[in-house]
């Protein structure tokens, strides 16, 4: 598994509702972006969110991200300030 996790600035809650929303009515990522999952980490607070996206393959994740970095700003949840990939080495969840 590979993650692409994308660190964001000037992000509004009305602006994560609305990208919740899309998501949901979509049913799924966007158009050419093979992606198996998705997590939202918001800090209101500081206006702060962190997205990170999951992908079974690099190369999935690779052509992901070509489609990603030419989303319009509009379309993100504030202005990206840092882009993190690479391979999932641990998954742990509680049973």
């Amino acid at each position: 598994m590979y993650a692409r996790v994308v660190r964001f600035t000037d992000v509004k809650p009305e602006r994560i509702a609305e990208i919740g929303k899309q998501a949901e009515d979509a049913g799924g990522p966007p158009e050419g972006v093979p992606s198996t999952g998705i997590q939202i980490l918001v800090d209101e607070s500081q206006g702060t969110a962190v997205v990170v996206q999951l992908f079974d393959t690099e190369e999935d994740m690779l052509k992901g991200e070509e489609v990603l970095e030419q989303m319009d700003s509009s379309e993100t949840p504030g202005t990206r300030a840092s882009v993190d990939k690479g391979e999932v080495k641990l998954d742990l969840k509680a049973s």
